[in-house]
């Protein structure tokens, strides 16, 4: 069983977060005609990047989305980091 802490919960079990996708991927301009391929390459069509990655990841806890950098080969995880912006 592994841990991931959260950034904003701390060290929890990873029964409680979901993946949600590769960082910096790019939705296509709805503004725009989109074809068939062009949405599926976005909805199904990962990088699937050996070694050092970046994903999103939500800790189904507390609903917070925030970017896990982990490496895919040994599954360590190397750092996580909140997506909001604190508006203090």
């Amino acid at each position: 069983m592994q841990r991931f802490s959260c950034p904003f919960c701390g060290l929890r079990d990873e029964r409680e977060f979901h993946f949600a996708g590769e960082a910096g991927k790019t939705r296509p301009d709805t503004t725009q005609d989109v074809s068939d391929k062009e949405w599926a390459n976005y909805l199904f069509f990962c990088k699937n990047t050996k070694g050092p990655t970046r994903e999103i990841w939500v800790h189904t806890t507390c609903q917070e989305y925030f970017i896990m950098e982990r490496d895919s080969v040994t599954m360590e995880v190397l750092g996580t980091t909140a997506m909001r912006k604190d508006t203090a």
